[in-house]
């Protein structure tokens, strides 16, 4: 997975994006080094049958970049330092007395808990309408079950080297899981409901009403974070810059002074005129999605290599391609994607002059909810999306050809990834699903009586 999203939209060609797609005029494009630079337009829609081809593949390259991916709210920043064993402060299930035992070993106990194709595993009658998970796609599989919030996930976290899996709730809690067992080692309560959870670098920060709680893994020192503006609904951090998009539209952000503190007073930006409900950084760029159907790209006025000015802050463009809100956002290579409620997924990449611009548009069936990217086991970029279907597609990129998907009794509201193939979904109801993804293996499908899924 990649760790940044630096220089993806900050590269200039001598061709425009369209061009670079294969729709310019090419009647402009006469040197075959010119040609050479061009992405091949039937490639980006994944039917290329040519090879060799003279324009350019970039599959082949993104697999071996670490720029490959930034997901929202995923990815530890550019300068955080590497989480090895957070100290066990969080957990206080008496019985989890091994916490801190090797993570790799951790992560073997979870697999351990992979449930057989033939079975499904009982839920707790509070949970248990229309609740039916399961998938079809080759090389998934379906790992483990985790019950005991009772309201819609909002967020999912599994820090790097850590052996404790953090999630959100509107049901006003947080529930740290043990990956060793498997069962919940701590509950926090709130009080009001989570709106988002998120981990960056050392830190663990829960959105809430008029304020973010913030936890550093390192030092185990709870940091209280005040702003203004409702109910915070995203969260991410670049360098020392925290970013919170805020129920009144505007962003508010921070400068970490110190690993246990932030600045008193927040920095305001707005221009939103609705709810900003996803947020993403890339190439030195802050993304937000909002209910006013809009993304507003904002950038630094004064930037240098060491430090983000917060001050300085200003939207330079505003994105209007969607007709719903749009939910989610998230870099992959040199495009920005959006998802939104209007059904649309779109791709957006940057022109010679600078400006972000519509390029791709892909279809779906359902409102789009929530966007996370990920590898396979041979590179290959995938996107995960989650609809108002119940389910989580999985689609290659840059073709988004359907390779799988998995479902759940209600819609799935939280994805997040973590190593060697893994990634969890928590849905409407409070379940969280542990899933799989490997090259060979694993069932073609599982659907234990799933009433909800439209394919059936």
């Amino acid at each position: 997975m990649a760790t940044e999203a630096a220089k993806r939209f900050s590269v200039k060609t001598d061709t425009s994006v369209f061009k670079r797609l294969g729709r310019g005029n090419q009647e402009n494009i006469t040197r075959s080094h010119q040609v050479k630079n061009l992405v091949c337009k039937y490639w980006l829609e994944g039917r290329c049958t040519r090879n060799p081809c003279k324009f350019k593949h970039p599959d082949q390259a993104i697999s071996k970049s670490k720029y490959a991916w930034k997901n929202p709210n995923t990815l530890k920043s550019e300068n955080s330092p590497p989480i090895e064993k957070p100290r066990t402060k969080f957990s206080k299930n008496k019985e989890n007395s091994n916490l801190n035992q090797n993570v790799h070993k951790s992560q073997q106990k979870l697999l351990t808990n992979e449930v057989n194709p033939g079975q499904t595993k009982s839920i707790p009658k509070k949970n248990s309408e229309n609740l039916h998970p399961g998938f079809y796609g080759k090389g998934l599989s379906m790992v483990t079950r985790l019950e005991g919030h009772t309201k819609a996930i909002t967020g999912i976290a599994l820090p790097s080297g850590s052996n404790k899996l953090f999630c959100s709730s509107k049901d006003k809690s947080l529930r740290v899981w043990d990956c060793n067992s498997g069962q919940c080692g701590a509950v926090f309560a709130f009080d009001d409901e989570c709106g988002t959870l998120v981990n960056e670098g050392q830190w663990i920060f829960v959105g809430l009403r008029d304020m973010i709680k913030a936890w550093n893994l390192n030092t185990q020192h709870e940091v209280i974070i005040r702003g203004s503006g409702g109910q915070v609904n995203a969260i991410t951090m670049f360098e020392d810059v925290l970013f919170a998009g805020m129920e009144d539209g505007t962003i508010l952000s921070w400068k970490s002074t110190s690993e246990t503190s932030f600045s008193a007073v927040a920095t305001s930006l707005k221009g939103h005129t609705g709810p900003v409900l996803s947020l993403v950084v890339g190439a030195k760029r802050l993304y937000s999605g909002s209910d006013d159907n809009t993304i507003r790209v904002c950038c630094f006025k004064h930037y240098s290599s060491l430090v983000w000015d917060a001050e300085t802050l200003e939207c330079i463009q505003v994105l209007s391609g969607h007709s719903g809100d749009v939910t989610t956002v998230l870099c992959w290579d040199q495009y920005l994607l959006s998802g939104s409620l209007d059904k649309k997924i779109k791709v957006w990449g940057e022109t010679e002059n600078g400006k972000i611009e519509e390029v791709y548009q892909h279809n779906v069936d359902d409102d789009v909810v929530a966007f996370c990217g990920m590898h396979d086991a041979e590179g290959k970029p995938i996107l995960l999306c989650s609809c108002r279907d119940n389910g989580v597609c999985l689609y290659d990129l840059p073709s988004f050809v359907e390779r799988g998907r998995v479902v759940s009794g209600r819609d799935i509201q939280a994805i997040h990834v973590g190593p060697d193939g893994l990634f969890f979904t928590g849905d409407e109801a409070g379940l969280i699903s542990v899933w799989k993804l490997t090259l060979t293996g694993g069932g073609e499908s599982y659907y234990p009586n799933l009433v909800n899924d439209k394919r059936q």
